[in-house]
């Protein structure tokens, strides 16, 4: 499928921890491991014209994946109504971590999207809550993860279609870190890890879920639904 993986590439370029762990920016890590599975790749970030996400982009674009964090007011509102749009007509949207506040999230879940998080070097342990679905195939009951930004309940969104994963961290605290929603045609993933400091884009087991997580969000090419006045299918007879 054709994956196109958004990030803003803020962070990599101005705090030397981060550079130092992402040296070709989240997006780059991303978009490797998902090349090696044979879908092919694009890249996009928000200093590009039109954050990288052009009409052209967009319709040739099977699954978006998200990653923002420090500068979603940045987003141009006219460039997340289009991706908001993309999604309802088909698109497939995996949302990571921070970008829980973006825009485009935000619109399609029409809530606040708030929540507690604390950043403490948290161990965290994800429980795999649905181990039937889809995105869970290749793991175990969890997945560990030994330093993390904790996310904390409540997580302000409309109650998931699916719930994937539950979140315990070392402070106590827990968390829906996965989740699915349906808008439109569209499909989206929320996945709690990955904040930029923490070199948690490399850990195997949280690049298997990524990687399940697109295939999910493909929505296959369902033919689109046709709206407004229609005409019969059948002759009505005259009453």
């Amino acid at each position: 499928m054709n994956i196109t993986v958004w990030n803003e590439y803020r962070h990599e370029k101005e705090n030397q921890v981060v550079t130092d762990i992402y040296p070709e920016g989240i997006h780059s890590t991303i978009a490797t491991f998902l090349e090696e599975d044979g879908h092919v790749l694009k890249t996009a970030i928000l200093d590009e014209e039109e954050h990288g996400l052009t009409e052209e982009v967009l319709e040739n674009t099977d699954v978006l994946v998200w990653w923002g964090h420090k500068a979603h007011d940045e987003v141009k509102d006219e460039i997340a109504e289009k991706v908001k749009q993309r999604v309802l007509d088909g698109m497939g949207l995996v949302v990571l971590h921070s970008a829980h506040f973006s825009k485009v999230f935000k619109k399609l879940m029409g809530t606040s999207c708030d929540l507690k998080w604390r950043e403490a070097d948290d161990r965290e342990r994800m429980w795999v809550v649905d181990p039937t679905h889809p995105i869970t195939e290749g793991l175990g009951e969890y997945i560990e993860i030994e330093k993390e930004e904790m996310y904390g309940e409540h997580f302000d969104i409309p109650t998931p279609e699916e719930l994937i994963f539950v979140s315990w961290f070392e402070g106590g605290e827990v968390f829906r870190s996965g989740a699915t929603f349906k808008r439109g045609r569209g499909k989206i993933f929320y996945f709690r890890p990955g904040h930029e400091t923490y070199p948690t884009y490399y850990n195997k087991e949280v690049q298997q879920v990524i990687r399940n997580g697109v295939k999910w969000a493909d929505n296959g090419g369902t033919p689109k639904n046709v709206y407004g006045n229609s005409q019969p299918l059948e002759n009505i007879s005259e009453k």
